[in-house]
């Protein structure tokens, strides 16, 4: 989450402040509010979707302008990343060691994220799409004991993730621990984390790598420590960690020296709630919420599991073709422990159609992004549950043998890549090759593709071409297939030699 979704926080300040407050949201990419501070204080860039009013003396070194390698396109404007050349996550990001770095880069920690979790792209559910902070244990239970009675459990669905809005608005005075609401959660987050670990399933939890988090509670920056300890002591499995209430002190020149980002105040900030976590018993899957700024997916797998490649999803068509366009450039940064995030699910959200929700489903599953559903689950009808629990999609998902996504492909001869987004994809899994078809226009198209085109597949060889989606074979082909894709569906075949 970011903070153009808290729209309950942004409607108070708004309404009784003609000026944001010191320390408050300024302006950002979605941004309704005031763009002014109080007397004394500074509407200073944080990054694309966040300004922060800070003290004029303070923000001096603040840059007051978008980094040149992030633009906005769309009424949304949601943050599309620089176009930079892809190289695998695994390799480093920058050459310099740490006897090198000066500042707060020399002691930064390097220890990478567990790897007893993560391996896999998360599948599980999330709070916030459907219940913003109006959440509450029984709420929270209630989507658990939905995952295991719809079904989803059975397909792989195991995580249960907590959104912002859980805690008290301030820490505890002693211990610094930040304190659950005890009117949301009577038992604390530690008596939901039992209930839903009885269920079988795995529980999440949402802070901020800045002093507060997007609506406003205890962030965990200064704070990693005590709040890592606190959470393995609560019995958490997952941690979502946003971006907002950055303090300019920790704010970022864009490129950075050296175009070294692993090395960036962004980057630090983050790494810092790696070690954290790692000093802990207890494995935590890490999800970086840091909407696609810093360059992360050239170093996010040296420091969580996963990390949002954009600002927040919404139930629309124009989010997914953007969504899909951003992250077609950087599958190579995909592998196991290592997964560009495209947001949480909106099937059963808005109005979308079913083919866009088929899209939005199996976008997700062959670009190995983490799935988290984020609909109220209770309401989910047959059509969309068969959708986001269709087996050989979570199969492709979930393989683990080969980490990596399916990419865009030329299909024909004189066929392009260059769509926006690719409209063909082709990976491999254990059962052999996939080729994935998104019609992104607005009415049904004939679409097909040859078959030595589609990388690992062979010229003058007979091919059965099977639906994944219906789990049935079409028949055996040569040369080519076509298939009639209605608009926005996308099509999903596995293809193998007769």
């Amino acid at each position: 989450m970011l903070v153009t979704g808290c729209l309950l926080l942004a409607s108070f300040v708004g309404g009784a402040y003609a000026q944001s407050q010191p320390w408050a949201q300024c302006g950002g990419a979605g941004w309704t509010g005031s763009t002014a501070c109080t007397a004394g204080w500074v509407c200073t860039y944080q990054n694309d979707y966040y300004s922060q009013c800070l003290q004029a003396s303070s923000s001096a070194t603040s840059r007051s302008s978008s980094p040149s390698s992030v633009s906005t396109t769309s009424s949304r404007s949601s943050s599309t990343v620089s176009s930079t050349t892809s190289t695998h996550s695994s390799s480093s990001a920058s050459s310099s060691s740490t006897a090198t770095l000066t500042g707060i880069a020399g002691t930064a920690p390097t220890v990478g994220p567990s790897q007893d979790t993560g391996k896999l792209p998360a599948l599980g559910w999330n709070a916030w799409n459907a219940y913003g902070c109006g959440i509450s244990n029984d709420i929270i239970y209630a989507a658990a004991s939905d995952i295991v009675s719809l079904g989803l459990q059975a397909a792989g669905y195991e995580y249960v993730n907590i959104d912002d809005c859980w805690a008290e608005m301030k820490r505890d005075p002693t211990t610094q621990q930040i304190i659950p609401d005890p009117t949301k959660f009577p038992n604390g987050i530690s008596g939901l984390a039992t209930q839903i670990h009885a269920l079988g399933l795995k529980v999440g939890i949402y802070s901020d790598a800045g002093t507060a988090t997007c609506a406003g509670f205890p962030g965990s920056l200064g704070y990693e420590n005590i709040d890592a300890a606190t959470f393995t002591e609560w019995g958490i499995d997952y941690l979502k960690y946003d971006n907002c209430n950055v303090p300019g002190n920790w704010s970022d020149t864009y490129p950075p020296p050296g175009n070294d980002y692993y090395n960036s105040n962004s980057a630090i900030r983050y790494r810092q709630m790696t070690a954290a976590l790692a000093a802990q018993s207890r494995p935590v899957q890490f999800s970086l919420c840091i909407w696609g700024a810093a360059n992360v997916w050239q170093w996010g797998s040296r420091v969580g599991h996963s990390w949002r490649m954009s600002g927040d999803s919404s139930a629309s068509w124009s989010y997914i073709t953007e969504i899909l366009t951003t992250n077609a450039q950087y599958l190579d940064y995909v592998d196991f422990y290592s997964h560009n995030d495209m947001d949480m699910m909106e099937i059963g959200n808005g109005d979308l159609t079913i083919q866009e929700q088929r899209t939005h489903f199996a976008a997700w599953c062959f670009m190995k992004s983490p799935i988290l559903l984020g609909t109220d689950l209770s309401k989910l009808n047959s059509t969309q549950l068969a959708i986001v629990t269709n087996p050989e999609l979570l199969a492709f998902h979930q393989d683990a043998t080969i980490g990596a996504p399916a990419k865009p492909f030329a299909p024909t001869a004189n066929g392009t890549t260059t769509t926006n987004p690719p409209e063909f994809y082709a990976g491999t899994s254990t059962k052999g090759t996939h080729v994935f078809i998104i019609n992104t226009a607005s009415s049904t198209a004939t679409m097909g593709f040859t078959f030595s085109l589609v990388p690992g597949l062979a010229a003058g060889s007979k091919y059965v071409v099977h639906d994944m989606w219906a789990g049935k074979d079409l028949g055996t082909f040569s040369g080519s297939y076509s298939a009639s894709i209605a608009a926005h569906d996308t099509a999903a075949f596995l293809v193998t030699p007769a």
